[in-house]
């Protein structure tokens, strides 16, 4: 009953709800400023391009509520069957991230999907090009300006990205120049490289496992959830993503701390490369060296101010994380903000602990396979930049869906686990949170949306999904302790 079941999710229901769910990322951009697409000023003969059909805010966020939840289904599926099924085709893997590149390199000339963050890093560049400081500047202080002017939210906030980051914004801005449309292209065609690349790395670091392979391609080249969010969302988390993988491939800390330049939490995946070579002091300083030296470099080019925004973005709390729900009840006894201490300590302990208890049960194998196993080293250093990575997650106050893109590119480089599904099910709760993540020319009836799902039903979810994982990781570690003794 389990192989016929496996047969069914890998050749019938995940091939199509994952390819639907794409298929309808791709129809939602194409068909232009919405609810869920934001308008890009500038000639209609600039790219991206779009149908400029302007559809009712009902429809495109129903689209984008059936490709997150069908995209969902046809992950799980797609990974179930993969884990009980016979050994994937190799050449139809080929052909699934071929897939994903064309999907990708199809959205970059599509206008990007979801929020309106790319309005922001187009700003961000403008700032930079205008010779001001992005990092002091916000964009509500040059009002009149056509690029900085368009930015629909955050408009008085500086940025909170990499100095690699905003250089990436600010060769996009010069491109563009007065065209917000033009500027966004450019950025969007270095999304898509990074996405890309980021698809191939996998496929390469995963060879000679046809089993790994297809599932590195499910996690990330054809995961539509990672489509959605990242290809077609637009995030400079693609960028960041795409230098720590490579970074842990080819174990380059110049890699590493390019991708901590573009944004500094994904140094956290550091720790994997300092585990893995914690035994070889000469080794550990090269790569330690050069990861310093690149982000020292980038962060004294980009001024005192680089960090002052991620210092204040790190007190905040978003709607979707269970911490909101300790938020209002803590309000309740702490006046002016008393309350972020509390909740900044109970992060950082539950991300600690988490991390301890992912690892213990990473030695156990129960996470990706153990530490002597055949692939002990590279796959050591992948193992705990994964377990810290997902602890994070788990644990911060502020998360949103893109985030977890890094946890499954991670994912996808050490063997199936337990694991998969308490990641995919968060990223899954967090995108359906954030239907969609801009807030203007949304359908008023449809609040309820914010109100409701994304202030109430998922933080309560997501609680329990941490309990969960809490409680799995507790027990794989005991188990291996028990059969040691």
């Amino acid at each position: 009953m389990n192989r016929e079941s496996a047969r069914w999710s890998a050749t019938l229901i995940a091939p199509a709800f994952v390819a639907g769910a794409i298929l309808l990322t791709i129809v939602i951009a194409a068909l232009g400023p919405s609810a869920m697409v934001p308008p890009l000023p500038g000639p209609g003969r600039q790219p991206p391009y779009s149908l400029d059909l302007r559809p009712d805010g009902h429809l495109v966020v129903a689209l984008a509520a059936v490709a997150v939840v069908g995209g969902a289904i046809g992950l799980v599926a797609g990974l179930y069957g993969l884990r009980r099924h016979a050994a994937p085709d190799v050449h139809r893997t080929r052909l699934l991230v071929a897939a994903g590149c064309l999907a990708a390199g199809v959205l970059a000339f599509l206008p990007p999907v979801g929020s309106a963050d790319h309005l922001n890093y187009a700003a961000y560049g403008r700032i930079a090009v205008l010779g001001l400081d992005p990092y002091v500047t916000v964009p509500s202080a040059v009002p009149h300006d056509p690029v900085a002017g368009a930015v629909e939210e955050w408009r008085n906030t500086p940025s909170v990205y990499g100095p690699v980051a905003t250089g990436v914004q600010a060769l996009a801005s010069w491109v563009g120049g007065d065209s917000v449309r033009l500027t966004v292209f450019v950025l969007t065609l270095v999304n898509a490289a990074a996405f890309v690349a980021t698809a191939l790395l996998l496929h390469r670091v995963t060879r000679g496992d046809p089993v790994r392979q297809r599932r590195a391609a499910l996690l990330w080249a054809v995961n539509p959830l990672v489509v959605y969010q990242l290809a077609a969302g637009m995030h400079v988390d693609t960028l960041a993503v795409a230098f720590v993988v490579a970074a842990l491939v080819v174990e380059s800390g110049v890699l590493l701390g390019l991708g901590i330049a573009v944004k500094v939490t994904v140094g956290l995946v550091a720790l994997g490369p300092a585990w893995q070579h914690r035994r070889d002091p000469r080794r550990l300083l090269l790569i330690a060296g050069a990861a310093t030296l690149t982000v020292a470099v980038a962060y004294w080019l980009a001024g005192p101010h680089a960090l002052d925004q991620v210092l204040n973005a790190s007190k905040s709390v978003s709607f979707a994380t269970p911490w909101k729900l300790v938020q209002r009840a803590l309000q309740a006894v702490f006046d002016d903000g008393a309350y972020r201490a509390w909740i900044q300590t109970g992060s950082l302990l539950l991300m600690v602990v988490l991390a301890w208890l992912l690892l213990r049960a990473g030695a156990a194998g129960r996470v990706g396979s153990p530490p002597g196993a055949p692939e002990s080293g590279a796959g050591e250093a992948r193992l705990v930049a994964l377990a810290v990575v997902v602890a994070w997650l788990f644990a911060t106050p502020y998360a949103l869906p893109w985030y977890d893109g890094l946890a499954l590119a991670l994912l996808a480089m050490v063997p199936a686990s337990t694991l998969d599904w308490f990641v995919v099910g968060r990223m899954a709760l967090l995108s359906a949170a954030y239907l969609p993540a801009r807030q203007l020319d949304q359908p008023p009836d449809l609040s309820w949306l914010v109100t409701v799902v994304r202030t109430q039903v998922v933080p309560w979810l997501l609680l329990a999904l941490t309990v969960a994982l809490v409680w799995w990781a507790a027990r794989a570690g005991a188990r291996a302790r028990t059969r040691r003794a």
